[in-house]
């Protein structure tokens, strides 16, 4: 299963900073400037950058740190998260890296975060 371009922007993290620096260039009448800012910013593709500022435009603010975008993708998908917290409690970090990769389509680098996100967590 594949995540809405949507989603993926939700469990990812945009400094505040940068929300309001593509506000602004919003406001000012330069979209695409904002969608370049986003995607330098985080890394995202375009669709998924431009899904972020549809988000942003809304008034929907998006996760600052990965600690929020754990708690968004606990909302998005909470079968997902069980499943990641079995593997994580059987000690397969790798392959719950890689279950979440492969039904949010995120890129390494966001899965190993997040799922290092939820490892920290549950220890704690």
């Amino acid at each position: 299963m594949s995540s809405s371009k949507q989603e993926i922007a939700l469990v990812t993290p945009v400094a505040a900073e940068v929300q309001q620096e593509a506000h602004a260039f919003v406001a000012d009448g330069r979209e695409a400037k904002a969608v370049k800012c986003l995607r330098k910013a985080t890394g995202l593709g375009l669709p998924e950058a431009q899904a972020a500022l549809q988000l942003l435009r809304s008034g929907k603010a998006l996760p600052v740190d990965y600690p929020q975008a754990l708690e968004n993708l606990e909302a998005l998908d909470s079968d997902l998260m069980g499943e990641l917290g079995s593997l994580l409690a059987e000690g397969h970090s790798v392959k719950a890296v890689k279950v979440l990769r492969e039904r949010m389509d995120l890129s390494l680098t966001s899965g190993y975060r997040l799922v290092k996100e939820l490892e920290d967590r549950e220890a704690s």
